[in-house]
């Protein structure tokens, strides 16, 4: 199974620390995906860590969400990088990683399995968050105040597996257009 592959290209959190945390899920978490950090880890030793939660309509949890972003050293058992796919890379449950908080006109590279849905063309021309889903899901428009990216192009981020063709994994350049 592939899992999704972002790509930071200019992002206001690359140069303000408070826009980064540490954070730690009940579930697998892959990048590209949002979440809700509302409350520390309660593991002893985790002081700085933060709980990512699933997206919630109410209490307008759809606003004000952070993106996984770790680096892509895929896990095979117990060993970390020995996997060089970063298609094959997800955050074990109850593992610490790392996340960012999407600004406005933050520019992304994201890869097509970070998105549910399909991008459209004319049509689905923006993805949003939608309650109880980690993903951003595509639309034909910004779904009022939510955390919204707008389409900027197809592209393509090249992979080293080694193998013919298959090298090229299908990616959109975005740009967070709501928070």
């Amino acid at each position: 199974m592939a899992y999704g592959v972002l790509i930071p290209k200019q992002i206001a959190a690359q140069n303000v620390d408070a826009w980064n945390r540490s954070a730690v899920c009940a579930g697998a978490i892959e990048n590209g995906m949002i979440f809700s950090l509302l409350t520390k880890s309660a593991t002893s030793g985790e002081s700085e860590v933060w709980t990512a939660l699933v997206p919630a309509s109410s209490g307008s949890h759809l606003t004000d969400l952070w993106m996984a972003y770790d680096p892509e050293l895929v896990y095979t058992s117990s060993y970390r990088g020995l996997d060089p796919d970063v298609r094959n890379f997800i955050v074990p449950a109850t593992k610490i990683f790392s996340a960012f908080r999407p600004m406005l006109h933050d520019i992304l590279l994201m890869s097509e399995d970070c998105f549910s849905g399909a991008w459209g063309g004319a049509t689905n021309t923006h993805a949003n968050a939608t309650n109880s889903t980690w993903q951003l899901v595509w639309g034909t428009s910004q779904t009022g105040s939510v955390l919204s990216v707008a389409y900027l192009a197809t592209s393509y981020i090249s992979i080293g597996t080694g193998a013919i063709d298959t090298q090229r994994l299908t990616a959109y350049t975005v740009e967070v257009v709501g928070i």
